[in-house]
């Protein structure tokens, strides 16, 4: 099927390529962040796109960012992508780009659990935690936890895993300061963004921020925010407690991909039309229900 995998500018240098975007420098002070149609399952990159994946994670993000610049600052800059490249390569960044800020990236991926899910759900059944952190006694999968909690990882190279750390290593990385300032951020910007989304006929079970420090130390939201990548979307009116719901993200991919028996060791086995098809439909239901 048809989407953009890679990009290909010749107007400015490319420094790095991720499991989505791509970046390439404009100075000192600016990127320009592209979100590609590539799609990453079990930390692998298929080698086939989600039509228009890039523009409607961009369209989400975009739409976050807005929602919740009261809360926190973010990367933007108020650029236009299409005045950054040449005439001919804005085919490549129209609707799927970004001028944002260069930052340094906090080290960690501030993560927010709202209800009882995936790898949370399996290690609860095992221990009673969630990432080392103790819940209560008796909750079924996909129920509301009783606050959100901060389960934080450290952020891997494209193709290795993301690894969930402790509090505690948390504060070691970040310093006692801003390991709380992230902390208390990516939960508010949680909550404010479920209420949002609660109004809108999705529950937003989890989430994943990324932040950076500008030269004055002011932490900045940054790469993505609140899409079907970085979240687990679930339907509210097909929400039932004890069951794990539908959602809105890549999972239809990862149910297909488990299907198969791959081992999840690169390749990954090739992605049909129709499944691609039937993802790309989860996004886009995603964006229209958020943004009405």
């Amino acid at each position: 099927m048809a989407g953009l995998t890679t990009t290909h500018l010749t107007s400015l240098k490319k420094i790095y390529s991720g499991k989505v975007r791509d970046l390439y420098e404009i100075d000192e002070r600016r990127m320009l962040m592209i979100a590609t149609d590539r799609l990453s399952a079990f930390d692998v990159i298929l080698a086939e796109p989600i039509p228009d994946k890039g523009k409607i994670l961009t369209a989400i993000s975009n739409f976050w960012f807005e929602l919740l610049k009261h809360e926190v600052p973010s990367h933007f800059t108020g650029d236009r992508p299409e005045d950054v490249v040449s005439p001919a390569e804005r085919a490549q960044v129209e609707g799927r780009a970004v001028v944002v800020k260069r930052l340094k990236p906090v080290p960690v991926e501030a993560i927010v659990r709202g209800y009882l899910a995936g790898s949370g759900w399996k290690e609860y059944r095992q221990s009673g935690t969630v990432c080392g952190i103790p819940l209560p006694a008796g909750l079924r999968e996909a129920d509301r936890l009783p606050q959100p909690i901060f389960t934080p990882s450290t952020k891997a190279a494209v193709g290795d895993h993301d690894e969930n750390i402790s509090y505690a290593r948390c504060e070691e990385l970040l310093g006692v300061e801003l390991a709380a300032k992230v902390r208390d951020t990516a939960i508010a910007l949680y909550r404010r963004a479920a209420e949002f989304a609660a109004t809108r006929g999705i529950i937003i079970a989890d989430t994943k921020f990324e932040f950076g420090l500008d030269g004055n130390g002011t932490l900045t939201l940054m790469d993505e925010a609140l899409t079907p990548d970085s979240s687990r979307f679930w339907p509210a009116d097909e929400y039932v407690p004890g069951t794990n719901p539908p959602s809105y993200d890549k999972q239809f991919v990862r149910d297909w991909l488990e299907s198969t028996g791959w081992d999840k060791t690169p390749p990954a086995p090739a992605l049909p039309d129709e499944v691609a098809r039937r993802t790309a439909a989860k996004y886009r239901e995603a964006l229209d229900r958020l943004l009405g």
